[in-house]
């Protein structure tokens, strides 16, 4: 784990397919900050051969060269790790939209002022306008803003972390329908969350995270609130996670 006071992940294996989304639930603390940071290239500490993104071993990409190949993803801590407290909306169109800069490096102006417009139109973000500094946002209207960024970008896969946190009601309904539009547009998405609820409403496959261990995946619909309840304790048979599979999407072993 990259944080000192974080769980360390234990024989961690699973596949995430292209065209489905895969909810992995979990008491917050038991691996699935450390488990996001492999993923999304934040820590490339891991092995040569252990995360593979559409066949190519990613283990120590970097976060960029991960987006150039299609994955996306949206972490736990917005403001310091998904957003810059004193930069514009616009501006934060930068970070992970390479479609908002033009040949040489040179900033399409107009283009990072119209996405931050559109986004904030579409997702409802209650903001002063594109130039709002991200720290003068709510949690909410960050968080929708966000999300927004993200799955505008057409990803191919794409990891989230609390997608709906801080936001209301309508705003979460439409993240978690937008989720359902990307994956039956064939995206692969992980979504970590803490809300059961949410998990059953949009995951095709559920998996839980305990103590860094990742347990075997179940189908949602035949998933119970009891099993994964029972399985948030640690208590599935085996206990280490199902083997990885070299196919489309993202891999991890």
């Amino acid at each position: 784990s990259i944080d000192p006071f974080g769980t360390s992940l234990k024989d961690v294996g699973f596949e995430l397919r292209s065209g489905e989304i895969l909810g992995i639930a979990g008491v917050s603390g038991n691996g699935q900050q450390a488990q996001m940071a492999v993923l999304s290239g934040e820590d490339t500490r891991a092995r040569p051969g252990t995360v593979h993104l559409f066949g190519h071993d990613v283990a120590r990409a970097s976060p960029r060269d991960r987006r150039r190949r299609g994955r996306h993803s949206v972490p736990e801590e917005r403001l310091g790790r998904g957003a810059v407290p004193p930069l514009s909306l616009a501006q934060h169109t930068l970070l992970t939209r390479d479609d908002a800069i033009g040949p040489g490096g040179w900033l399409r102006t107009k283009g990072i002022t119209g996405m931050a417009v559109e986004l904030i139109d579409r997702f409802k973000v209650k903001a002063a306008g594109p130039h709002a500094a991200a720290k003068s946002l709510s949690g909410g209207n960050l968080q929708k803003f966000i999300m927004g960024r993200e799955i505008d970008a057409a990803p191919k896969v794409l990891l989230v972390s609390q997608p709906t946190w801080g936001v209301d009601v309508g705003a979460a309904a439409q993240i978690r329908g937008e989720l359902l539009k990307l994956r039956d547009a064939g995206c692969a998405v992980l979504v970590v969350s803490e809300e059961l609820d949410e998990l059953f409403e949009v995951s095709d496959r559920l998996m839980v995270m305990a103590q860094g261990r990742l347990s075997p995946s179940i189908p949602a619909a035949e998933a119970t609130v009891e099993q994964i309840g029972a399985w948030m304790s640690g208590l599935w048979d085996g206990g280490a996670g199902e083997a990885s599979a070299a196919v489309p999407g993202l891999v991890t072993q």
